[in-house]
C-alpha cells in the first residue's frame, strides 16, 4: 500500500452538478421558472477562461514595465458559460433564435434583467468554490 493512496485519484470525491433557476421570464408551461444545470469547472479551466480575459497594459511612467490585467466582466461571463450545462449554449438553433453567436453572448440575451444575471453571477461564484464573489471583492477594496 502506497503511503498516498488517501490522495489517489480514485479517492476523490466527485462533484454533483447543481440547479437554479436565473431568470422569471423563462418559464414552465406552469408559469415556474426554469432551472438550468451548471457543472464544476477544474482550477486548469478556470486559469485558461482568467488568461484569455488578461492582457498586460503598461506601467505609467515606466517604460517597457507592464502588468496584468483581468476584463472582469469577460472572465465571469466566460466562467458561467463554462459552467452551464443545459440549456446548451453552444447550440446554434438557439443562439440562432436570440440573434446571437456566441455563448456568452446567448447568457446575456437569455438572462437580459441586470439584477437577475447579478444574482446569477453570485451562484455560479460560490458554486465554483469561491467563498466571496468578485465583486464583493471588489467593492470592499473601493471601501
Amino acid at each position: 500500500m502506497s503511503k498516498f493512496s488517501k490522495f489517489m485519484k480514485a479517492n476523490k470525491i466527485e462533484k454533483k452538478n447543481g440547479f437554479y433557476a436565473p431568470t422569471k421570464s423563462l418559464c414552465d408551461d406552469n408559469g415556474k421558472p426554469l432551472e438550468w444545470e451548471f457543472r464544476h469547472i477544474s482550477s486548469k479551466i478556470n486559469e485558461e477562461l482568467r488568461d484569455e480575459c488578461t492582457t498586460d497594459v503598461p506601467v505609467t511612467g515606466k517604460p517597457n514595465l507592464f502588468r496584468p490585467k483581468t476584463q472582469l466582466s469577460k472572465y465571469i461571463q466566460k466562467m458561467i458559460a463554462a459552467s452551464v450545462v443545459m440549456p446548451d449554449l453552444y447550440d446554434k438553433e438557439l443562439q440562432d433564435s436570440y440573434g446571437v453567436t456566441t455563448p456568452e453572448e446567448l447568457l446575456l440575451a437569455m438572462v437580459d434583467n441586470p439584477g437577475e444575471y447579478n444574482d446569477l453571477a453570485s451562484f455560479v461564484q460560490k458554486f465554483q468554490g469561491f467563498n466571496v464573489s468578485f465583486e464583493e471583492k471588489v467593492d470592499k477594496a473601493k471601501n
